[in-house]
Parts: structure tokens; C-alpha cells; sequence
């Protein structure tokens, strides 16, 4: 049994000497067509489930969520639309990310890569999974 306060903690104020980057969007990225008949509700649980236990995803209306992600005091919150073709995942609001209207923490940055590479290879799998 470890003793968690043993370990060094990373505070939100240890960000600020850290590198900031343009703010990663992903726009209009295609719909992995492997299986043509995608609904609109195959595509909204490709990118639920790609949020995993990271991401809180909630569904505002049809072809539009919006994902939160709390790590630590950090916290980003992301628009996705979507609808058969294409998905977007734009920029909504962030807590602790020094975003300044234009750069944020490349965290964030890597956060939207990771989800947007998770919710194509979920839309992959379930179009071989209908074949």
C-alpha cells in the first residue's frame, strides 16, 4: 500500500511555463465509410463511446453533443456536431488551460487528437462488425 501523498503533485499555476499552441479543431472529418448505412445514432455512439470514462458526453440534440473532460483542476469542454458524413469537434470552454483566445495548452491539444483517432477507429469497428 502506497502512500498517494508521497508522490510530487502538478498544480495548475506549473502550466504556465509550459508551451501553448493554436487550438487544435477538427473540422468536417469524414465518416469512415466502411459500412454506407451509418444512422445518425451509430455515429452519436461511436463518439459517446469514444469519450471512455474520460470524457462526460451529453447529448444537447440531435447531431450535437457536447464533451467535458475534468482532469485534475483542468477541465476542457468541446462542442461535436455531426451528422452521416462528417463530425466537428470545436473549441467551448476550458478551466486551467491558459487559453487566451486563440492558444491553449497543448494538452487540450492532444486531448481532441486522441478523441477525434477514438471515435474513427470505433466508427471502423462498427462498420466491419455490420458487414
Amino acid at each position: 500500500h502506497r502512500d498517494l501523498h508521497s508522490f510530487p503533485t502538478r498544480r495548475s499555476s506549473d502550466l504556465t511555463g509550459c508551451k501553448s499552441t493554436a487550438v487544435y479543431n477538427v473540422k468536417q472529418a469524414p465518416i469512415a465509410m466502411q459500412n454506407e448505412s451509418y444512422t445518425l445514432s451509430d455515429v452519436e455512439k461511436a463518439i459517446i463511446k469514444a469519450g471512455g470514462s474520460k470524457w462526460q458526453m451529453q447529448k444537447t440534440e440531435p447531431g450535437h453533443i457536447v464533451g467535458t473532460l475534468n482532469h485534475g483542476k483542468l477541465m476542457a469542454q468541446v462542442d461535436i456536431t455531426y451528422n452521416r458524413q462528417d463530425y466537428n469537434i470545436e473549441y467551448k470552454n476550458s478551466q486551467n488551460l491558459n487559453y487566451d483566445g486563440t492558444n491553449i495548452h497543448r494538452r487540450y491539444n492532444n486531448w481532441i487528437q486522441k478523441l477525434s483517432q477514438r471515435i474513427q477507429s470505433n466508427l471502423i469497428r462498427m462498420g466491419t462488425d455490420n458487414q
